[in-house]
């Protein structure tokens, strides 16, 4: 991978674990999400209009990568809002570099080698030091947290096709506009007006440009190295949440779920260097 493709990557990864700690500490997290995706719309929204380039050919993509956008912050609200982020952000960041290498097996027969098996061993066992070895009774949370996973993994396969058929800016605001217009929408009709008026201020806010902004930054990444390798990078975000959720005192993360996340990340290491 390039240096500036891993700069890049890295700063993604960064802006990614400021947003979602933003955001996941706020009460009502489907409304502080609808107001933070048009709050982020309509401050990249005249930047991408300079330099606007959209080939016909992109268009599949940003239809495709806009409804796996919808479904990863309909099902990452929905997960932040039962279950703690030391929890479903390791699961999900982790679980997605794994489902682009099954992915890319499965889709082109691409080959894995040692160190990439090793990886998804590691980052399997993470995830369940995560969820916690003795633990019975959450399913539905292991399964929204896996599910936003499969989200990443989807829009990041897709995006590093789709990029290469418009301007970066161009892109972005069509894939993140188009759901937050949606999701405005669905949590006005929802939750009401006023739901969404309490959900304006500085932390949804700054979220929603942090959204847009580490979008930004893994689109220029993609451009640069291959998805994988991109997908992998980004996963740092884990240890950069964790650690403030540590040091902040945000949650009690126990022993067993630290050293799961870290897990995680190590094996999303192995997998970038394989």
């Amino acid at each position: 991978m390039p240096i500036s493709a891993l700069l890049l990557a890295l700063g993604a990864a960064a802006v990614h674990a400021a947003w979602n700690l933003l955001l996941s500490g706020e009460e009502d997290t489907h409304s502080a999400s609808a107001v933070a995706l048009v709050a982020g719309a309509m401050v990249f929204a005249p930047v991408a209009l300079v330099k606007w380039r959209l080939e016909s050919a992109a268009v599949p993509y940003v239809a495709g990568s806009s409804a796996l956008e919808l479904a990863y912050l309909a099902l990452l609200a929905t997960g932040y809002s039962v279950a703690a982020m030391s929890f479903i952000y390791p699961i999900a960041r982790g679980s997605a570099p794994v489902l682009v290498l099954v992915a890319g097996v499965i889709a082109v027969g691409a080959t894995v080698s040692l160190l990439a098996a090793a990886g998804v061993v590691v980052v399997a066992a993470g995830i369940v030091l995560v969820r916690g070895v003795s633990a019975a009774g959450r399913p539905r949370d292991l399964a929204l947290a896996v599910a936003v996973g499969a989200c990443i993994a989807g829009y990041t396969l897709v995006d590093k096709h789709g990029i290469v058929h418009a301007a970066p800016l161009t892109y972005l605001v069509l894939v993140l506009g188009v759901p937050a217009a949606v999701y405005a929408l669905a949590v006005w009709r929802v939750r009401g007006a006023t739901a969404l008026r309490a959900a304006v201020n500085r932390r949804t806010l700054l979220a929603g440009i942090g959204m847009f902004g580490a979008y930004a930054l893994a689109l220029a990444a993609l451009r640069l190295a291959p998805a994988p390798s991109v997908a992998a990078v980004r996963e740092s975000s884990v240890v950069m949440a964790i650690v403030v959720l540590v040091i902040t005192g945000r949650e009690k993360i126990a022993p067993g779920r630290l050293a799961g996340a870290l897990a995680v990340v190590a094996g999303i290491a192995l997998i970038s260097l394989g």
